[in-house]
């Protein structure tokens, strides 16, 4: 049981301007006085104040670290994780970091629907005041065949899904990221189907390991990564990390992802790692290190087998990546 405790200065939750209505006008007020100090465009001024709006959640890190998730390998340096990152909103390259600060992360609303006893948007420090957040060491593998070890912060999926309380009728979350063009140039590429878009099983919802994660390297998490929340599932592999999340949908029908939408027959909705299923143009045998150039052998489910494996027994007439 989560037992919150509130301090002598705290006022009850009912009582708090929600999040997402009180950073707007925070954020109006600011872009007035900007307008009449600068002369700029008052559109310009809101995104300006928006954008610098300091992270009122950098107290909350460090987070405790969760001792029983240990590694076989040393956490990758954060300068080498913060600076080799896929996020396709802001362009195809690795090297993303620097086009990726134009992300705006407050206000932040998430929105929680679909087969719910009752759908709610909350914004996302009104979601972190709610949760008890930690430290999780977790290996990263992309189906690129390269690994990362990472220091996240955040807490339990089932947490969020407990919050929740989906019907009984709800066998899948399907979770969507923003959708902004004007913000995130990536999202202008006609190509691809936006906003991009992941699904799990309820039971790998709940799954001890699913996390989502707040933090990396004991702060807020940094804008390339999927600021202010993103999906970290350690034993799939990684285009199942959907970054930046707004909605999280409650569904009886299984979603496809943005990656499934474009090519089916090389991203399944499992995802999971097994060194015996190669990707059809690439071996998925060995992985390599980043920030080491090491190679190792690939480990069935990300070396993550006895939390996972019996998630996916009984599926033998699926197309598998497991």
């Amino acid at each position: 049981m989560h037992v919150i405790r509130r301090r002598g200065w705290e006022i009850p939750e009912r009582e708090a301007t929600p999040e997402h209505l009180f950073l707007s006008r925070r954020a109006v007020l600011g872009a007035g006085a900007a307008a009449a100090a600068l002369a700029i465009s008052p559109q310009a001024a809101v995104a300006q104040r928006v954008t610098d709006i300091p992270d009122p959640s950098k107290d909350l890190y460090p987070a405790r670290r969760n001792e029983k998730y240990t590694l076989d390998r040393p956490v990758t340096r954060e300068e080498v994780n913060g600076n080799y990152n896929n996020f396709y909103e802001f362009g195809t390259s690795k090297e993303i970091a620097k086009a990726a600060q134009a992300l705006r992360i407050r206000p932040w609303t998430i929105r929680i629907d679909g087969k719910v006893e009752k759908p709610f948007e909350l914004g996302i420090d009104d979601l972190l005041a709610r949760v008890a957040l930690e430290e999780r060491l977790y290996r990263f593998r992309c189906v690129e065949a390269w690994s990362m070890a990472i220091p996240w912060s955040g807490f339990p999926f089932a947490r969020l899904v407990e919050l929740a309380r989906p019907l009984s009728s709800a066998k899948y979350v399907r979770m969507e990221t923003f959708l902004d063009p004007k913000m995130a140039p990536g999202q202008r590429a006609s190509w691809y189907p936006w906003p991009y878009v992941e699904g799990l099983t309820i039971a790998e919802a709940t799954n001890e390991l699913t996390f989502l994660a707040t933090g990396a390297y004991g702060k807020p998490i940094a804008k390339q990564h999927g600021a202010p929340i993103r999906l970290a599932v350690p034993w799939k592999y990684g285009f199942k990390s959907i970054k930046s999340i707004v909605r999280f949908s409650f569904v009886e029908e299984r979603p496809k992802s943005l990656w499934q939408q474009l090519q089916d027959s090389e991203y399944g909705f499992w995802a999971n790692v097994n060194p015996e299923v190669p990707h059809p143009r690439w071996s998925q045998a060995s992985e390599e290190l980043i920030g080491t150039g090491e190679r190792r052998p690939t480990l069935k489910f990300n070396g993550y087998g006895d939390y996972v494996a019996d998630l996916y027994k009984g599926l033998e007439n699926e197309r598998l990546w497991a």
